[in-house]
């Protein structure tokens, strides 16, 4: 189904309605018209619009027009360079995967699962209806494992809200460990055969992360080359998707990885290999994707880091 929609190789625009300082600068500047035109020229069929909810509320939940027409317009780029696009909400009110954002209690705060809902009811009322060019992304990695019951609630309960104004368009439900592979088994079985399940990949972590500042799961002085890692290959990725891929064949649904990609603390020879390596397990199982991230973000493909190595890179998204 994604495949045949146009949603099967992207890449993320992070870094510009998300995880940014929401600056006049930032929303108007970061990301242009040209970029699509750029990443269509690119031979990819599709992006990922990280947003947060603030684009679109104020702190009291009232909605700015603002943010609605800087998304309209995004879309509008995409359709234009004949890009399809999926709406990833990566911040709700109570709720961010980056401890930083101080956002907490969504899972146990009624007003705030309200609140999402009725931002979902607008983005459908609005987008909903594109549902050949558009999907959504319900929210961006739950992190702890004890959420996953009241969220396999929650985002039941969002789909059938969204349904009543977007009966067809594709949504993407993740799980926890911050959309893990691992953790799709525990998702619920999909609302209807319009659901896919979502998954991000940044595995192994020590070497997609290396010299990351965020994070303390690894030694962040550490440095790794590709030849060093001889677990990389094939067949730890299968290893690795194999619950996710037992699940969505349960159920019969596909699956997405909206996320996977390499910090620039990495050798670009190294992160063509390991874009390699992953892209071919993606490829055996027709599993479709976003690679993060288009600029910057300590991951950016544009960046000129990558200049020697992005024209073979791009065959492997």
């Amino acid at each position: 189904m994604l495949k045949e929609k146009g949603f099967y190789r992207g890449i993320d625009l992070g870094g510009w309605l998300s995880q940014c300082d929401y600056s006049q600068e930032r929303l108007d500047h970061f990301i242009t018209e040209p970029d699509f035109a750029k990443i269509a020229s690119w031979g990819l069929d599709h992006v990922r619009i990280p947003v947060d909810y603030n684009i679109f509320e104020t702190e009291e939940g009232e909605y700015l027009e603002e943010g609605f027409e800087r998304l309209g317009r995004a879309l509008a780029w995409a359709k234009k360079y004949g890009l399809k696009a999926v709406v990833d909400l990566h911040k709700t009110a109570g709720f961010s995967f980056d401890a930083g954002e101080a956002e907490s209690g969504f899972f146990e705060s009624e007003a705030c699962q309200q609140r999402f809902y009725r931002l979902w009811e607008e983005l459908a009322k609005r987008f909903g209806r594109e549902s050949d060019w558009v999907a959504f992304e319900l929210l961006n990695e739950v992190t702890e494992k004890h959420f996953i019951d009241a969220w396999n609630r929650i985002s039941h309960e969002c789909i059938r809200r969204i349904r009543a104004y977007a009966p067809d368009v594709l949504i993407l439900v993740g799980s926890y460990w911050n959309n893990s592979p691992e953790a799709v088994a525990d998702l619920a079985a999909p609302y209807d055969d319009r659901v896919l399940y979502n998954f991000h990949c940044y595995s192994p972590l020590y070497f997609t992360h290396q010299g990351a500042y965020w994070t303390d799961e690894i030694d962040s002085e550490a440095r790794y080359r590709f030849e060093e890692c001889g677990e990389i290959t094939p067949a730890y990725f299968e290893k690795l998707f194999a619950p996710a891929l037992e699940q969505a064949k349960k159920y019969g649904v596909e699956l997405y990885c909206g996320e996977y990609g390499v910090i620039d603390q990495a050798e670009p020879e190294d992160a063509l290999r390991w874009f390699q390596t992953i892209h071919s397990v993606f490829e055996k199982y027709q599993i479709s994707r976003a690679a993060w991230s288009y600029r910057e973000m300590d991951f950016g493909i544009l960046d000129s880091r990558m200049d020697g190595v992005r024209e073979e890179l791009l065959q492997y998204l």
